[in-house]
C-alpha cells in the first residue's frame, strides 16, 4: 500500500514517516502544497494524509483539484480544530479529519478503514423512517424538530443508524464511541442508549432504537 504523505512540518513528517514505514506501508513524504499536488496527479497512492497549512498550495486548494481528478481516499491532518473547518474538508471530499495532537494508534486506524473502504465514501446523511441525520453538520431532525445531542449521544446515534439493521454489541459500541473495552461491571453503554432514547424515540410512535436480548442493541423500523 502506497502513501503519500504533505506536511511541512519536519517533526511531524519524519514521524509519520518512520511510523507509517515500520507499519508495513510503502510511504511517500513531500513538504509543501505544489509537490504535494503534483505528486498526487502523477502517482498511484493508496491514500494520501493531508495537512491544511501548506507553503504553496494549501491542503483546501489541493483537494480542489484532486477531486477534479481523482478518488483516492484523503485524511486530512491538521491543527485546525474548529467544526466549520472540519466540515469544510469532509465538504470537499476528504474521507476524514484528525485533529493535532494525535494518536499515531488512531491514524493507522483510521488509514485501515480508508484503505479497506476504498473509493466508497460515507453518506453525508442518513434517513431513517422520520429520523434525519446530517453527518457532517451534526444536526439531527425528526418530524420537522431539531433534536439537541451531546458529542457522545450524536457518534452512538452515528454508529447506530450507519450500521442500520445490524446488531451491535455492547463491546463493539464502546470500543467505537468511547474507545475503551467494554468491561462487564460497567453500564456506560445502557445509560447512554436509555438516554438517547429518552430524545429519538420516547416523543415519537415509531420507534428505532431496541434491544435484542443477550446481545446488544440494534436500530431499524419494524412492523
Amino acid at each position: 500500500m502506497r502513501i503519500l504523505i504533505v506536511e511541512d512540518d519536519s517533526g511531524t513528517g519524519n514521524y509519520l514517516k518512520k511510523g507509517l514505514s515500520e507499519a508495513g506501508y510503502n510511504v511517500e513524504w513531500v513538504r509543501n502544497g505544489t509537490d504535494g499536488l503534483f505528486q498526487a496527479l502523477e502517482y498511484q497512492y493508496d491514500a494520501i494524509v493531508l495537512d491544511v497549512m501548506l507553503p504553496g498550495l494549501d491542503g483546501w486548494q489541493i483537494m480542489e483539484v484532486l477531486r477534479k481528478k481523482s478518488d483516492v481516499p484523503v485524511l486530512f491532518l491538521t491543527a485546525r480544530d474548529d467544526v466549520q473547518d472540519r466540515i469544510h474538508g469532509l465538504e470537499l471530499g476528504a474521507e476524514d479529519y484528525l485533529v493535532k495532537p494525535f494518536s499515531f494508534t488512531e491514524l493507522v486506524l483510521r488509514l485501515r478503514t480508508l484503505l479497506r473502504r476504498g473509493t466508497v465514501r460515507e453518506p453525508d446523511c442518513y434517513t431513517l423512517a422520520d429520523l434525519h441525520v446530517d453527518v457532517l453538520r451534526r444536526k439531527v431532525v425528526r418530524q420537522g424538530s431539531t433534536i439537541v445531542l451531546t458529542n457522545k449521544e450524536f457518534m452512538l446515534l452515528h454508529l447506530l443508524v450507519r450500521r442500520e439493521g445490524e446488531v451491535l454489541s455492547r463491546t463493539l459500541i464502546a470500543s467505537q464511541v468511547w474507545d475503551m473495552n467494554f468491561d462487564s461491571d460497567t453500564n456506560v453503554v445502557d445509560v447512554a442508549i436509555k438516554r438517547l432514547r429518552a430524545k429519538i424515540d420516547r416523543p415519537f410512535d415509531i420507534k428505532l432504537i431496541h434491544t435484542v436480548r443477550g446481545s446488544g442493541y440494534v436500530c431499524e423500523v419494524r412492523p
